[in-house]
């Protein structure tokens, strides 16, 4: 019995970062959060051990930071850090265009055109919005089928959502899909300088929203328990 149960943590392990992951992205936890393990784990229906194991992977992303008799908090990014994160994004996503472009499959714009279509139909959420938009880029990295670039644009767009969660004035979502519509386009066409000029306008227009930090008073029960359910752990 024993190796089964273990056998069915490891299973579970990665729907608990998942759902943290998602529940981060989507700005339902928002920066400098507590994150007790306890109640991580009495809401999503798991061990604190597995709950452990995901905020260390988080913590290695860039989502959450793990003080010392402390615990762990979602992190909270200077303006500072996310101005310099988005210089560093641009370069990486600059590579990314440079490497896709004239190269896409029919089964990657097939992709592509499907998740634009999934961003004009979630305009009226603003945070369910968000995460779709910098998934349209962490797509982009995955079809370059290089690990680094792909490991790199993963955690600088993922960091990227907590700048915005921060800092950020409302999202346009209009702009937001059509300049992605724009850019697939380009990179069809293998119009390789118009593709990375209009990248770097549509990350430079990111990182220029600013305003004050936002604060919520929703309760952290309420707020993991979709995110549970959405992962099967309830």
């Amino acid at each position: 019995m024993a190796p089964k149960a273990a056998n069915s943590s490891r299973g579970r392990s990665p729907a608990v970062h998942r759902a943290l992951k998602r529940a981060i992205l989507d700005q339902a936890l928002l920066p400098g959060a507590k994150l007790p393990e306890d109640l991580l784990g009495e809401r999503l229906g798991v061990s604190r051990t597995l709950v452990r194991e995901a905020l260390v992977r988080l913590s290695e992303e860039g989502l959450v930071d793990l003080t010392p008799n402390k615990g762990a908090t979602v992190a909270r990014p200077t303006l500072e850090e996310g101005l310099d994160l988005f210089l560093t994004r641009m370069a990486l996503e600059r590579l990314v265009v440079e490497s896709l472009s004239g190269k896409l499959t029919k089964a990657q714009i097939e992709t592509l055109t499907a998740h634009i279509a999934a961003e004009e139909a979630a305009k009226p959420e603003h945070a369910v919005s968000i995460r779709l938009a910098g998934e349209f880029h962490t797509i982009l990295a995955q079809m370059t089928e290089n690990a680094s670039l792909i490991r790199y644009v993963n955690e600088t767009v993922a960091r990227s959502s907590l700048i915005l969660a921060l800092y950020g004035r409302p999202h346009s979502s209009d702009c937001a899909v059509s300049e992605h519509q724009e850019i697939l386009e380009h990179l069809i066409a293998g119009e390789t300088d118009a593709a990375s000029k209009l990248m770097m306008h549509h990350l430079d227009a990111i990182s220029a929203r600013a305003l004050l930090p936002r604060d919520s008073d929703r309760d952290m029960k309420d707020v993991l328990s979709d995110y549970a359910v959405a992962e099967g752990l309830l």
